[in-house]
């Protein structure tokens, strides 16, 4: 991760600090991260093919880089951008897919969550049908009897 002066002034990510960025946005847009959501992460990261050479650790350090842009006040817009911007297009649809699973890990989406995925679509350049279709699949992994 590039940073400007000051720690927490991240100019760029890499492609796997911008997935991870995608979940943690999601996790913090409503201003509460729940246990459930910091579980799916922590999964996600240790699961998926992507993150391979990726240390679980480094999630600490984006997620404060990620709260490090939220006290500008165009702190979300600009980290959806850093991570469009790191990331090749065939990684932006999984970039919205790890955010909806984040989002469905704790059950319902606030307003708050709903905004972020639609502003986050729209960023990354995701079709509105590809972005139900992902939607749908996170919402259906996480159903309770």
């Amino acid at each position: 991760m590039n940073a400007e002066p000051g720690p927490l002034a991240p100019t760029r990510f890499t492609a796997q600090e911008a997935l991870v960025c995608a979940m943690v946005l999601m996790g913090v847009c409503d201003r509460a991260m729940s246990d459930a959501e910091l579980a799916t992460m922590s999964r996600l990261v240790a699961e998926l093919p992507v993150f391979g050479d990726f240390h679980p650790n480094e999630i600490e350090t984006v997620t404060e880089a990620v709260l490090g842009l939220m006290e500008r006040a165009d702190g979300l817009d600009r980290a959806a951008e850093m991570i469009r911007d790191a990331l090749p297009q065939r990684l932006r649809e999984t970039a919205y897919l790890l955010a909806c699973e984040v989002g469905a890990a704790d059950g319902d989406l606030s307003q708050e969550e709903l905004r972020f995925l639609q502003d986050f679509r729209i960023t990354l350049d995701i079709d509105r049908l590809i972005a139900g279709a992902i939607e749908r699949a996170a919402k259906a992994r996480f159903q309770i009897l």
